[in-house]
């Protein structure tokens, strides 16, 4: 007997959207439920639904010096946006000449570039011209000289604070900090899991080895062997960096993933004929 808390009809594009929010708002709340500033209950609101960090103190105090914005910086989120926009519109032009895995490939770096890289820092922009300290949650990712640079202080730095508050800081007090760092990452890949396999319903353990893979690299790195031929550093950890995040990169965008969840994603939203 098969059950399931959701419809069985709903597609698998939709679901991905649904777990993914689920999983976010979650994580949401239980970064808010920790704070330890007060603000006006607008401020609150406006962390809660509006901005997608889960950096709570910063963003509520009113005591903090605010990055204001420039010109061309606001210049740059847009121009993301737009890019990230063209590319999710392009995938029809690229299914016909390319096929189906290289338009699924392009429009899941649409997304990411529409949402990440230009909508957030749109926001990040907005917040920071009103004197709430809301830095990009992306910052300058394509910079990173290591791949623990990469994880720790340019990816995703909503979900990597989360992650360091809640998960490797009270783990690394019993642990050590490697152990905590290896489940952190094993973490990582189940909650990838969960909005990325599950919906496609195949793929299974494959976010997590990416994951894995992670952290065994910056392990690596951080060896007394890694530091002794400069794994963590200049042109030789940027390499690294790059082999470490590429090779593998279809373990956690699997075929499943691509076929029976952004495919159809693009088709619903009218970008692939």
């Amino acid at each position: 007997m098969h059950f399931s808390i959701l419809p069985s009809d709903v597609p698998q594009w939709a679901l991905m959207w649904m777990i993914s929010f689920g999983i976010y708002s979650l994580l949401k709340f239980l970064s808010w439920s920790v704070r330890t500033t007060s603000a006006p209950t607008w401020k609150h609101l406006a962390y809660l639904l509006a901005w997608p960090g889960m950096d709570v103190d910063p963003f509520l105090s009113a005591a903090r010096t605010v990055s204001v914005p420039s010109r061309q910086e606001w210049l740059f989120a847009g121009t993301k946006l737009t890019f990230g926009l063209t590319l999710v519109g392009i995938t029809s032009s690229v299914h016909e000449q390319f096929g189906d895995s290289i338009a699924g490939w392009i429009g899941m770096i649409g997304i990411v570039f529409t949402l990440h890289f230009g909508l957030f820092h749109l926001l990040s922009c907005f917040f920071r011209s009103r004197g709430i300290d809301a830095e990009p949650i992306m910052n300058w990712p394509i910079l990173a000289t290591s791949l623990s640079e990469f994880w720790g202080r340019r990816w995703n730095l909503a979900f990597r604070d989360l992650m360091h508050r809640f998960l490797f800081r009270p783990l690394a007090r019993h642990t050590g900090a490697t152990t905590a760092l290896l489940i952190g990452f094993h973490v990582s890949g189940l909650v990838h899991e969960l909005a990325i396999s599950w919906p496609a319903r195949g793929g299974w353990g494959e976010p997590i080895l990416f994951f894995s893979l992670q952290g065994i690299g910056i392990v690596i790195e951080r060896s007394r062997w890694g530091r002794f031929i400069g794994l963590g550093r200049d042109l030789k950890g940027r390499l690294f960096c790059i082999l470490m995040l590429i090779i593998p990169c279809s373990l956690l965008f699997h075929g499943p993933f691509v076929n029976r969840v952004i495919l159809p994603c693009l088709d619903f939203g009218g970008f692939r004929k």
